[in-house]
């Protein structure tokens, strides 16, 4: 359920970081969290290796989230042991018992681009941390760049719900309008190619953000 008192900052993920330079970008212009992706199925895909590597340049209060799409249980068991993230996302068919057995908390990814029922989702996994929403189908990749009526959205009483999918810093501030989420994640559209961020789109995301936080805020 939501809170009473409505979310006046609008949280930022960025998600598919592969490099330590980029990491450091993102913290140094206020981001939230970062998401890197330990699923060799993304052509985002860091390994454990670079993983430990951008988690230890991470300073205090930003997250460091670990993405898996129906990986094995002992592959997500050794990334977690090696890179010890703070949160662990999954984007692909996992139940709440494949999800929960790390121990962890978790963000639970809904493929809104295939008519997905968002709140069966929610309520097959009860203590996930919160719901990415994102833009592709049922069965495909996060990072596709396309969008979903975030109308469809509005109003949830879903709690923690980050919204994702073809946000960009054109569009994050209609996006944040119609659907008000927690959290906002954004990977293919600050970057030159897959992995590859641009620092400069980066902060331009970020400012949008900010942006549409004040005019919330004075509305």
């Amino acid at each position: 359920m939501k809170s009473e008192f409505p979310n006046r900052r609008t949280r930022i993920k960025i998600c598919g970081i592969t490099r330590v330079e980029d990491a450091l970008a993102a913290a140094a212009i206020g981001v939230d969290a970062v998401g890197v992706v330990l699923t060799e199925k993304s052509k985002r895909f860091a390994g454990i290796a670079r993983a430990c590597e951008i988690r230890r340049v991470l300073p205090p209060f930003v997250d460091f989230i670990a993405l898996f799409m129906d990986d094995l249980p002992g592959f997500i068991a050794e990334a977690v042991a090696a890179v010890q993230p703070d949160m662990l996302q999954f984007h692909g068919r996992e139940s709440a018992q494949d999800c929960v057995r790390y121990g962890m908390p978790y963000l639970k990814a809904i493929a809104m681009g295939g008519g997905m029922d968002m709140e069966s989702t929610v309520r097959a996994h009860p203590t996930a941390a919160g719901f990415v929403l994102d833009g592709h189908a049922a069965g495909e990749r996060g990072g596709s760049g396309r969008t979903f009526d975030w109308s469809t959205v509005a109003g949830s009483r879903t709690e923690h719900l980050v919204l994702a999918g073809g946000l960009t810093s054109g569009n994050v501030g209609a996006a944040i309008r119609a659907a008000l989420p927690y959290a906002v994640d954004v990977s293919s559209s600050v970057e030159s190619m897959p992995g590859i961020k641009i620092a400069s789109a980066m902060a331009d995301f970020v400012a949008a953000v900010r942006a549409a936080d004040v005019a919330r805020a004075q509305a």
